[in-house]
């Protein structure tokens, strides 16, 4: 049987994802969940310990190289301090004190770290980490796990979102599993939602489920649906159901990830303001986006390995688009010039 370490070393060249344990994933064993800074670095942390995450060792990273990822913050190791110590206090229980079973383990997610000064030579500060022997043994006997999209988890704004994605991630790859229905009480568990806290439906799938939902669903490869269950006039339960998207979809996501956040949130509930999108009057389209994107992704390759020349593609669409008398800033000309570029031939 492979076992979650396995697949994780097997992937440790892979910068674009991360193998978490199921177990962690779907946050069965964690107490006292950690704010939206401290998850990313959670991940980050299990990611560079990728399949020696089991190895009762030390890890460790650069400072510069946390500057480096798209989506984390300009940390320094103030910055990185309280965030360590919010993982130092999560604690990792097996089992359920209200069932009848023979034991109950508890334990913790970080044994201890260690921040070091900057290094007067090269300017770096070592941030370095050994995993609690609670998490040592999880991951060692983990034969589920959960194939993370880093970038996606990076540009997630909400713990909510974190928790809730990397939970269903956990379950995309099982068969004939589309869908999973949560008691409320089991939902505010797992989004991490304190005793006391948002204590009316109404309120936790307006501003807790909901946004969760369309932020997932707007960065991620998937699409995720929210459907409550009454018994009577009471939500009883909630099912999240997803699918994973179509590639256009998917490009989509991947798109929206590489621009900058401002007016994000404004896209994804549709109050932002659509520009007029207009194909280039004159020259090439490499470099001009979305057009050299759409031209790369659809056009035909040429001995089936080179771009077509940007620059006379460019010029037989407008040519194209004259003798249809179809307007370079039409509404759909987008779609347009897709559809163009995928019957093209440069001959």
């Amino acid at each position: 049987m492979i076992k979650t370490t396995q697949v994780a070393a097997d992937r440790a060249h892979d910068d674009t994802k991360t193998v978490l344990p199921a177990e962690v994933a779907r946050g069965v064993y964690m107490q006292n969940a950690p704010s939206l800074a401290a998850l990313k670095l959670m991940h980050l942390m299990i990611a560079t310990a990728g399949g020696r995450m089991a190895e009762p060792v030390r890890h460790e990273i650069r400072l510069s190289d946390i500057r480096k990822i798209d989506g984390m913050n300009n940390h320094s190791r103030g910055s990185l301090t309280p965030l360590f110590e919010e993982l130092r206090a999560v604690v990792i229980r097996e089992g359920n004190p209200d069932e009848d079973i023979d034991r109950i383990v508890i334990g913790g997610l970080l044994d201890h770290a260690v921040l070091n000064r900057k290094d007067p030579i090269s300017g770096d500060t070592l941030l370095s980490w050994f995993f609690g022997r609670m998490f040592i043994e999880m991951a060692e006997a983990s034969i589920h796990w959960a194939i993370m999209d880093r970038q996606t988890i990076f540009h997630l704004t909400s713990k909510y979102s974190v928790l809730l994605f990397q939970h269903i991630s956990s379950l995309t790859g099982l068969k004939h599993i589309a869908s999973k229905t949560f008691t409320v009480s089991e939902l505010r568990a797992m989004l991490g939602v304190t005793e006391g806290k948002i204590t009316r439906f109404a309120n936790l799938n307006r501003d807790v489920v909901q946004p969760a939902i369309k932020e997932i669903s707007q960065l991620s490869r998937l699409a995720l649906t929210a459907t409550p269950n009454k018994i009577g006039r009471t939500v009883a339960s909630v099912t999240i159901s997803w699918e994973e998207k179509e590639q256009t979809q998917k490009k989509s996501a991947k798109a929206e990830l590489d621009r900058p956040k401002v007016g994000r949130k404004a896209r994804r509930d549709g109050t932002a303001e659509t520009p007029v999108m207009a194909f280039p009057a004159s020259g090439s389209v490499k470099d001009a986006q979305p057009w050299d994107r759409i031209a790369r992704d659809n056009a035909p390759r040429i001995d089936g390995r080179h771009v077509p020349d940007l620059r006379v593609l460019a010029d037989a669409f407008r040519k194209w688009c004259g003798e249809k008398s179809i307007p370079l800033d039409a509404a759909s000309i987008e779609k347009t010039f897709t559809t163009w570029c995928k019957r093209y031939s440069a001959r």
